[in-house]
């Protein structure tokens, strides 16, 4: 099977790093030309001349906003108001005490997880839908169903793109049109590699190790007994992205290692 998106634009949320960049790759590969996007967009200038070195025939624009703000939001639109595939990546997380969580951190995690997503695709969906042909894809995490207790508002945040994605999907009945989720395990990114190392660190042992005692510890169902790597994640988002997966529509796609432990 040759994934060809020659002649398709994509949009990739949070594509500055991690998981985004490794998805901008894969798409960028397979012959699509790719909207970065991040906050910072020193950053972003200097990933799109590794991108274009890297694929030639490809254009990367890039449009730096904070998509955790509706302004954000209508600043990647009015600079790209058409887009054939709309990745739905940029996200954050970080480990708290429930009691400790308070509004603002609540709505900080919603606005940027969530309303993002929201907030984008309200506007690509029915132009998609118009033209017959488009793909949405969420990048929600196992945590959806795995709630985890360190962090329980990053949790929700990824339920509630589940719910979401599978919503959006509905309305795409009898289109060309496809919206589904994917929901990576624990990942080597760039956020969660600075994490560990933050950790090593204080506790004097290597980052290998830390990552071992995660999975060991608080993933112990994994059957990878790793973490993934971000291109991993984007082989699957890649592939849900094209043309091939016509019939994946309201599906959430799990590139968890095994780490959740049923049948669905």
């Amino acid at each position: 099977m040759r994934i060809d998106l020659t002649g398709k634009t994509a949009l990739v949320t949070g594509s500055s790093s991690g998981i985004g960049l490794a998805i901008a790759q894969g798409l960028a590969a397979a012959g699509a030309n790719v909207i970065l996007h991040g906050r910072d967009e020193g950053k972003l200038e200097k990933v799109r001349t590794q991108l274009a070195a890297a694929h030639p025939l490809a254009q990367f624009p890039v449009v730096a906003s904070d998509l955790g703000t509706a302004a954000g939001a209508e600043a990647v639109i009015k600079a790209h108001p058409e887009v054939d595939i709309l990745i739905n990546n940029a996200g954050i997380f970080e480990p708290r005490e429930f009691a400790d969580i308070d509004d603002a951190r609540w709505e900080t995690m919603l606005d940027v997880n969530v309303m993002s997503g929201v907030r984008l695709s309200r506007h690509y969906l029915p132009r998609m839908l118009k033209a017959n042909w488009g793909r949405i894809v969420f990048i929600s995490s196992e945590s959806a169903l795995n709630i985890p207790a360190e962090m329980i508002h990053y949790g929700v945040s990824k339920t509630a793109q589940l719910a979401l994605s599978r919503g959006l999907a509905q309305l795409t009945a009898g289109s060309a049109v496809t919206v589904n989720a994917v929901l990576p395990g624990p990942t080597r990114s760039d956020g969660v590699g600075d994490f560990f190392g933050k950790i090593a660190q204080e506790q004097g042992i290597s980052q290998e190790q830390v990552e071992q005692d995660f999975i060991k510890t608080h993933r112990p169902t994994s059957l990878i007994k790793r973490l993934a790597k971000v291109e991993e994640v984007a082989n699957m988002v890649v592939y849900v992205s094209s043309p091939q997966a016509s019939a994946t529509n309201g599906a959430a796609l799990r590139v968890d290692g095994g780490v959740v432990n049923f049948i669905a």
